[in-house]
């Protein structure tokens, strides 16, 4: 285990798939910074309906207590999923997120989706390219802001 570390960037031009981001959890317990580079699609990409609430799959939720800053400007958005769907991971100290915004609209559904509204309860910042439109949902879905 690398227990000291707290900054981590990762770059590839391969795809990540949902096992790399569980064995980073394990291994870098007390990381708080997470910068990903890498624009190929997820190879563990998948319909968001397959972590929905209504599926009874189990799968290991890659815990991260420590994470309190998440750049995904430079990912393709298939891992800004990883981290914010409940069912994959636990971020309860996320309050940074940098993104681009489509990929944050489309991963909540237009901030509706229940699967990924408790990853982002204590975002205090939001950081991206363009601005978002803040209607009611945005708010919801983001209570800190």
């Amino acid at each position: 285990k690398c227990s000291y570390v707290t900054y981590l960037l990762i770059q590839d031009i391969v795809p990540f798939n949902r096992e790399y981001f569980i064995r980073i959890a394990r291994n870098f317990p007390l990381l708080k910074n997470l910068r990903l580079f890498n624009i190929i699609k997820s190879q563990s990409s998948f319909d968001h309906n397959t972590f929905s609430a209504d599926n009874n799959q189990l799968y290991t939720i890659a815990e991260y207590p420590h994470l309190i800053s998440l750049d995904v400007m430079c990912a393709h958005g298939d891992y800004l999923e990883e981290f914010l769907n409940e069912k994959k991971a636990y971020v309860p100290c996320l309050t940074q997120l940098k993104f681009v915004h489509n990929d944050l609209q489309k991963v909540t559904k237009n901030f509706t989706r229940e699967d990924t509204r408790r990853n982002c309860a204590n975002i205090q910042r939001l950081i991206m390219f363009t601005q978002l439109a803040h209607t009611k949902d945005f708010y919801a879905y983001f209570p800190l802001l």
